[in-house]
């Protein structure tokens, strides 16, 4: 890897195609992110806050929103239908709110063809359920992303993962838009494997020197 080459550069050829935004709310949005991220087709993710009124929202004082995962995503890989089955297939999506509306079900759309999607895989999962689904559906008004320390949770808790990727990532705010960063914060949270990584690396529209340098990299990592 040249000198000063950051991850983003490495990455290059996976942007600038067709892309698209989900926007979802299933609990604790660590877990999401990293369930998310670890998807094929997946091209970045930050968590943050949406769904309600309160300004300038941070962790500690987000008043009446929702932890949410920001998801932006290739669909000619994975498609807006898969990620609905994903996110109503790993939470229960009825009210709970304890905590208000911190960690209520929530999906915010960003268009006409979202919003039809939603209601067909919304039909199939509540005859599935057996139960009409609750999930708070809207819209696209606003996204906050939450603060440093929350993005790319799982990973940042491995310093010596993070002191291996500091070539990569000479600021930790450079592991927020990384595909490679989400598919580490999943890895580290067994959502995928570094063998079903090296795989998928293998066919990212990128130089084959890059994919080697990342799958060498992927291997020589110490938790």
């Amino acid at each position: 890897m040249e000198k000063g080459q950051t991850i983003v550069g490495i990455e290059e050829g996976l942007h600038g195609q067709q892309e698209e935004t989900a926007l979802f709310g299933m609990g604790c949005y660590w877990g999401p992110d990293s369930r998310f991220g670890s998807l094929p087709g997946v091209l970045r993710t930050r968590v943050g806050f949406a769904g309600g009124t309160t300004e300038q929202p941070v962790y500690r004082n987000m008043g009446d929103h929702t932890e949410t995962v920001e998801i932006v995503f290739r669909p000619s890989v994975i498609s807006y239908e898969d990620l609905l089955h994903v996110f109503w297939e790993n939470h229960y999506p009825n009210r709970d709110e304890y905590k208000g509306r911190q960690y209520i079900s929530l999906i915010r759309y960003f268009s006409e063809e979202q919003k039809e999607t939603i209601g067909r895989v919304k039909q199939e999962m509540e005859d599935r359920l057996g139960e009409p689904i609750e999930t708070d559906i809207a819209p696209f008004a606003s996204f906050t992303p939450a603060e440093e320390p929350h993005q790319k949770y799982y990973l940042k808790r491995y310093p010596k993962a993070l002191e291996q990727l500091s070539a990569l990532y000479p600021e930790e705010s450079l592991l927020t838009p990384s595909a490679y960063a989400a598919r580490l914060n999943g890895v580290v949270k067994s959502f995928g494997s570094k063998e079903e990584l090296t795989i998928e690396l293998r066919t990212w529209p990128i130089p084959a020197a890059d994919q080697t340098k990342l799958i060498d990299q992927l291997h020589s990592m110490k938790w």
